[in-house]
């Protein structure tokens, strides 16, 4: 099903952002350090070029890629006993339902209220890594100065704005873990303290095997990351598969 498309106010800033930003960067600031005719002018185009372009692909991708949902026949199996990992409500200790698409939820998934439907394994922001051009420092003339004060105005903030949310996804990343997830494994960690217990997320199994599940099975697809390899989103690999295969 193809979906709607529709004008979104953000979407159109932040494009419009990236865009000012590339250009400003490739004609003003690359072509007044080295000159866009130079070696070192055209090597710091080609990069900054490719690294726009990947930026916009995941930005596209995240903004186009159906969100996915769940199937109107998914039924959980209370009694599959190579699932080590069903998920409850956090009162009451029932299946995850979703009142207001009338079904059931399968582990990491979530009602969405932009999506109007549940999104399987939902993350709370979804951010795009757009560019980071160095700061220019250097004032070159009155004929620029309009440019360098927008461009201050605008690689300052999204500098640390990006800065701390590249940090952040990372972060999750090599925890293999959602946005939604890391809330409630705070939840989850100070009840298992007071019981006693350690807790573990149930979704982490080692850094490098997070980042596989996240970004790709190779190092290529990290460049532009799809999410062609997860399938079909209802079941994800857990810590306790390797136990269950070494009881086996």
């Amino acid at each position: 099903m193809k979906r709607r498309v529709s004008f979104s106010l953000p979407i159109t800033v932040v494009v419009l952002a990236i865009i000012y930003i590339y250009f400003s960067t490739i004609f003003v600031f690359i072509d007044g350090w080295f000159g866009l005719m130079s070696s070192p002018g055209i090597l710091n185009a080609v990069v900054f070029t490719a690294v726009a372009f990947m930026s916009l692909f995941s930005y596209a991708v995240a903004i186009l890629m159906d969100a996915g949902r769940v199937p109107s026949t998914f039924m959980p199996d209370i009694e599959d006993s190579s699932n080590q990992v069903h998920e409850i409500k956090r009162k009451g200790g029932d299946l995850r339902y979703c009142q207001k698409c009338s079904h059931f939820k399968p582990p990491r998934a979530h009602h969405c209220r932009v999506c109007k439907r549940c999104v399987l394994r939902m993350v709370l922001l979804l951010g795009s890594l757009t560019v980071d051009p160095q700061k220019h420092e250097l004032n070159n003339g009155d004929s620029f100065r309009t440019i360098y004060v927008i461009s201050g105005l605008l690689l300052v903030p999204l500098s640390v704005a990006l800065g701390v949310l590249l940090g952040w996804h990372v972060y999750l990343i090599l925890q293999n873990k959602t946005t939604i997830e890391f809330h409630e494994g705070v939840r989850a960690m100070w009840l298992a303290e007071k019981e006693g217990h350690v807790y573990k997320h149930p979704y982490d199994v080692g850094a490098y095997e997070n980042l596989t599940t996240v970004l790709g099975p190779s190092i290529s697809c990290w460049v532009c990351p799809t999410s062609g390899h997860i399938g079909s989103g209802l079941h994800f690999r857990t810590a306790y598969d390797g136990m269950s295969s070494a009881s086996v």
